[in-house]
């Protein structure tokens, strides 16, 4: 059974469009390694600039297995190059009973 996550990223000054465009490699490279499943991920953007995407992996064994990944340790390497990954509570959105995210194109 799949496992969904929901993870923030905060970019670097002045890396947001390069954030964005590992988040678009993000999914195929997990899928091609046989780690996440094809359900769509959804993407958002917070006020404060940090991005919010949400997918789905194959398993939580399948989470473990990314671990020791090359291809996804390269992969995540070079989003820390561009960003922090940032606690969901500490986005302002995040303090609300309905938070509000704008909706990011992939």
């Amino acid at each position: 059974m799949g496992q969904m996550v929901i993870v923030a990223y905060r970019p670097h000054e002045g890396k947001e469009a390069h954030l964005l465009s590992l988040i678009r490699e993000h999914l195929p490279i997990l899928r091609r390694e046989g780690l996440a499943t094809d359900r769509q991920p959804l993407v958002m953007s917070a006020e404060s600039g940090a991005m919010v995407e949400i997918f789905e992996w194959k398993s939580p064994a399948a989470i473990e297995e990314a671990h020791s990944n090359a291809a996804v340790q390269a992969l995540w390497n070079r989003f820390s190059e561009v960003c922090d990954y940032e606690v969901l509570a500490n986005l302002p959105e995040c303090k609300r009973p309905f938070s509000p995210f704008e909706p990011v194109e992939l």
